[in-house]
């Protein structure tokens, strides 16, 4: 285990900051055109799973019970990129739609990139500050969700993610069988209407209907639309194009690990609508060293869920014995998802024996996989 003292020094943060090279690695690409502006893609998508192979797994833990004064680095990561994704968004747009060297496809591939960016760091450093009890930190995740124009995901995630995961009554806890396609699609549609629904249920238990003021709605909304303006003023209408382009993608990316997180991880139903308490054996998790330095230890999924208020440097790993296990790092995983054939191939037999693990005496799990089927009492 990794001791406290060791944990609060620079230098051990370190490798969870290299995911800030990716914005000068993006604007090499913004200035160069041509192929380069996909540079970013394949970094994210190929380098980090080449160095997954070379660096192996990081099966340490570090003492969940270290103080908030040893993580100061740590913390210092997650504030210092919303500045960074801000000025690199806006920065790009209004030099991307004066650049007479960047083309169509040029343009749609440099903002592909940006949408990666966002969405594989913004979204995530967003879900790190939403956790936390720090107002002006919350505030800090809003202001990047609301740059990719998913501000909804905060109520979606904080109120019934956490609290219905591995449910039918959760829209991003994939089913047993579903592929990403109906997936992606499905929570579109289904996660926003949840989320309003639980902010709204949230006042009503307040006395409070759902237009009162305290309703953060109403916040996400003004958020994205200051952020849209402001693609505008800075790139007109093709700023915007752009701005929407590179938030789109940036969803795409958060559903692509939501599909992966949980695919097929039910909790046992007890009846009367009661579920048994989360575990770590409801979300996959991954020890891939490299990714977990990109994606700040999102990958030990487990442990998030069991214990989510827990920064990124403290959550722990869990062996096979205690948590399913992903074969690869998110980065070949969601690669994976998007080929449902192969997916299932590589996935389903891990659901079984993971099912016949833990649930030997559930032997009809067709309620638990459709996820529309109340589920038996």
């Amino acid at each position: 285990m990794i001791p406290p003292d060791i944990l609060g020094r620079w230098q051990t943060a370190l490798p969870f900051a290299t995911s800030f090279l990716l914005v000068p690695i993006l604007w090499l690409g913004a200035v160069k055109g041509g192929l380069w502006v996909l540079l970013v893609v394949f970094v994210t998508w190929n380098a980090y799973t080449a160095l997954d192979k070379i660096l192996g797994l990081n099966l340490e833990n570090a003492d969940p019970e270290t103080g908030e004064a040893g993580l100061t680095w740590y913390k210092a990561i997650t504030w210092a990129w919303v500045p960074v994704q801000f000025v690199t968004l806006y920065a790009m747009i209004w030099y991307a739609t004066r650049a007479d060297h960047l083309g169509g496809w040029e343009l749609a591939g440099l903002f592909f990139g940006v949408g990666v960016i966002t969405g594989t760091l913004g979204i995530n450093y967003s879900h790190e500050l939403m956790h936390q009890k720090a107002r002006a930190e919350r505030w800090l995740g809003d202001i990047l969700l609301a740059m990719v124009l998913y501000s909804h995901f905060r109520s979606e995630h904080l109120l019934v993610h956490h609290t219905w995961v591995g449910t039918p009554r959760d829209p991003v806890s994939a089913r047993y069988g579903e592929g990403f396609w109906r997936f992606f699609a499905r929570v579109l549609g289904q996660c926003a209407k949840s989320a309003f629904r639980a902010e709204k249920a949230l006042l009503s238990r307040r006395g409070l209907g759902w237009a009162h003021r305290s309703n953060p709605f109403f916040r996400y909304w003004a958020l994205q639309a200051v952020f849209i303006a402001l693609a505008f003023a800075l790139g007109g209408a093709l700023g915007v194009v752009l701005f929407l382009l590179q938030a789109f993608v940036a969803i795409f990316h958060l559903e692509m690990v939501n599909y992966v997180e949980h695919y097929g991880l039910s909790r046992k139903h007890l009846g009367d609508g009661r579920y048994e308490h989360v575990l770590p054996r409801h979300s996959w998790n991954a020890a891939q060293k490299a990714s977990n330095w990109l994606l700040i230890n999102l990958q030990r999924h487990s442990d998030h869920h069991y214990k989510p208020n827990r920064r990124f440097p403290l959550l722990q790993n869990y062996t096979e014995d205690e948590a399913p296990q992903l074969p690869h790092g998110y980065a070949v995983m969601t690669t994976l998802a998007l080929m449902p054939r192969v997916w299932r191939r590589v996935m389903n037999p891990r659901v079984r024996a993971w099912r016949a693990k833990y649930y030997p005496e559930i032997t009809d799990w067709t309620p638990y996989n459709k996820g529309t089927t109340p589920l038996p009492r």
